[in-house]
């Protein structure tokens, strides 16, 4: 099985719970999860039986020894996590509408993730050539942008396979604007893309047709269109289509695209040839009907790394790749 090496952010997402009445003034309640897209990624992949690694950093702080013990809990391979001595762990408010959508608040500025260095990059990462996943959210500045590029191409040199997930969150860029052009850089690595519709509208400058074909004429064997609960749309360089996603009550979507993205890097880990199984329509169905499962579960229940599954909760949608 190959491992599956995230590299990104960990933080705390604190998730709105409610209102407390305090002599008459309302107050907030917010309960504290570990989380972060890459972070989420590499505990649904342990939690689904895979052999997950996350290389990132944070605060020598309470917060940050929160996550790496939270990482160890469920399985991570933290031996790339790194402790920064004075810039703080990076915290999320996370507040919830009628239909558990999320609203983010970030206090990310000049946290330990994103002072990450290319010196604590080393060859380490790469010795058994695994899956390298990464998300939009180290490319914010031209600092952890430049160490993304880095990892990438050490990752690329390594003839390692990648995952990037899109996950745009405006409000971590400065002055909550995107640089379409960074993204765009960091996804000509990449064998998988997975974005939402509202991603792929941005990065496309609504020419999606365009983008997908710039994307497949690349790298990329796989790419990937996640619309909440309406259907996942796919585009392999042989095939394109659609799949329905199931039905389920919703209570928080925090950590739902991540879950989908682990179903799928799982499913990858377990491939030998994943250009023959990326030209595979039946093989390419199958493995995202599993990320889909694992997604829609991920949505019933609340915060990041406890709502996401194990292996036997979605087993009966699981199929041994070709």
């Amino acid at each position: 099985m190959t491992p599956v090496l995230c590299f990104g952010e960990a933080l705390i997402d604190f998730l709105h719970v409610g209102k407390t009445d305090a002599g008459g003034l309302m107050l907030a309640d917010f309960r504290q999860f570990p989380g972060g897209a890459p972070a989420n990624v590499a505990v649904a992949v342990a939690r689904l039986g895979g052999y997950a690694r996350f290389a990132g950093q944070v605060g020598d702080d309470q917060f940050g020894r929160f996550l790496e013990g939270a990482l160890l809990h469920y399985g991570v391979d933290t031996t790339f996590l790194h402790q920064h001595p004075s810039a703080h762990t990076t915290l999320a408010f996370v507040f919830l509408d009628g239909d558990g959508d999320r609203s983010f608040s970030f206090y990310r500025d000049r946290t330990a993730d994103v002072l990450f260095s290319m010196e604590q990059v080393s060859d380490e990462w790469f010795l058994e050539h695994p899956i390298l996943h990464f998300c939009s959210n180290t490319l914010m500045n031209e600092d952890i942008a430049s160490v993304t590029e880095h990892v990438l191409e050490r990752a690329a040199a390594a003839n390692c396979r990648v995952s990037f997930d899109v996950n745009l969150r405006p409000a971590l860029w400065p002055e909550a604007c995107v640089d379409r052009s960074h993204c765009e850089s960091a996804a000509r690595f990449a064998d998988f893309i997975k974005c939402s519709q509202e991603e792929i509208e941005f990065l496309s400058n609504r020419s999606e047709d365009r983008f997908v074909d710039a994307c497949l004429s690349g790298n990329t064997g796989l790419l990937v269109v996640t619309d909440g609960a309406n259907p996942v749309r796919y585009f392999t360089r042989a095939h394109r289509g659609t799949l329905d996603t199931p039905k389920v009550a919703v209570i928080d979507t925090t950590a739902a695209g991540d879950a989908f993205t682990a179903g799928v890097l799982r499913a990858l880990s377990a491939a030998t040839d994943l250009g023959r199984l990326f030209d595979d329509r039946d093989q390419v169905e199958s493995l995202l009907g599993f990320a889909i499962q694992c997604g829609a579960l991920t949505t019933t229940r609340p915060g990041a790394f406890p709502s996401l599954p194990v292996f036997d909760e979605v087993a009966e949608f699981w199929t041994e790749l070709r």
